[in-house]
């Protein structure tokens, strides 16, 4: 028994080390959303890129992180959306995380991310 137990619990381990998961969300869902004023948007894919265009409204994480609890809306049921460069990038993980410890519980993903909302003809702001 020890001999299954003992994998068992190292891998329950491994992935709860790994922290939460986020919901996805659609570009479409969260256009109406902008267009409705009802979610903040987190990018997290730096100063760089985030000058060459982001999404927007949307906070600039690598150089607000900081300001976070500041810069996000009051209520906590508040839809918040992070996004990174694309469908294979974690680097969202950063801000959405940095929201759900500040008590946000409706944190999602956009896993298209900045190219996928570049590439379905959306504008993006520079700053």
């Amino acid at each position: 028994m020890k001999k299954i137990l003992i994998p068992f619990l190292l891998i329950w381990a491994a992935v709860s080390l790994q922290g939460q998961e986020f919901g996805d969300i659609s570009i479409e869902d969260l256009q109406k959303a902008i267009l409705a004023k009802k979610v903040a948007i987190i990018d997290v894919n730096g100063q760089r890129s985030f000058q060459n265009g982001h999404i927007p409204g949307a906070i600039n994480f690598s150089s607000q992180k900081q300001a976070l609890k500041q810069l996000l809306p009051s209520n906590k049921n508040t839809l918040i959306v992070a996004y990174c460069g694309g469908p294979s990038c974690r680097a969202y993980l950063r801000g959405a995380k940095a929201a759900a410890e500040l008590g946000y519980n409706n944190v999602r993903h956009l896993s298209a991310g900045i190219s996928g909302w570049k590439k379905s003809g959306n504008k993006v702001a520079k700053k």
